[in-house]
């Protein structure tokens, strides 16, 4: 089977799932970190090397406070787990704005824990705006040109996006490196992840066409 060296994780449904067990919608957000961990320990035994997860955008953080605090607190619980993982560990996102959590701010250079076998990217209060603003202040005369100006830089092509919660679009996540990307969709909410999600996934990818446009 040809795995994917990147994968690009977007949790979507929390709030819906909590909705449907009779939750409050900000309840959903703390339910998704043991899944997460899951995920990251299943990558980890199949040898994809690079995992990028979709925690919460600039534009996330318009809903309703209590719903921005329960995302962000989840986020920041996220990353605690993962630095007593094998990772090599960025956090990356708007770190001018007030509504990126300062307890994450060490994390912004990468770091390795453990043996940091796995290259992890964890997107806290990200923006695609952002991440492209200073390739508008040069003169770019080629893709490498670009690449170099993100803040993003650091995150490589990504092969395969997947999406829990039925929804079938971006969201913004990561514009560049998902330019090729292959993007399969997942009905049920994040809280409910299996690890038969991902063997799916990782079983229709390795039927695609992989061209990179040539």
């Amino acid at each position: 089977m040809r795995i994917p060296a990147h994968i690009g994780i977007i949790p979507d449904g929390n709030r819906r799932w909590a909705e449907n067990k009779g939750l409050l919608k900000e309840e959903g957000y703390e339910r998704g970190l043991k899944p997460g961990l899951d995920l990251f320990k299943l990558c980890e035994e199949i040898g994809i090397k690079e995992i990028t997860y979709y925690g919460f955008t600039m534009d996330n953080t318009k809903r309703p406070s209590v719903q921005a605090l329960a995302f962000t607190k989840a986020c920041i619980e996220a990353v605690k787990l993962l630095c007593h993982e094998d990772a090599s560990l960025l956090v990356l996102g708007n770190t001018d704005s007030k509504m990126f959590p300062k307890e994450l701010k060490q994390y912004t250079k990468r770091q390795v824990f453990g043996k940091g076998t796995t290259k992890v990217n964890f997107l806290v209060n990200y923006g695609w705006h952002w991440d492209l603003s200073r390739s508008t202040d040069k003169a770019l005369k080629n893709q490498n040109d670009l690449l170099k100006t993100l803040y993003s830089s650091d995150i490589s092509r990504i092969d395969l996006i997947i999406r829990w919660g039925g929804r079938r679009r971006l969201s913004g996540f990561l514009p560049i490196q998902s330019v090729y990307s292959d993007f399969y969709i997942i009905d049920q909410y994040w809280p409910d992840f299996q690890s038969q999600h991902l063997y799916e996934a990782l079983e229709w990818y390795n039927k695609q066409d992989i061209t990179l446009g040539g």
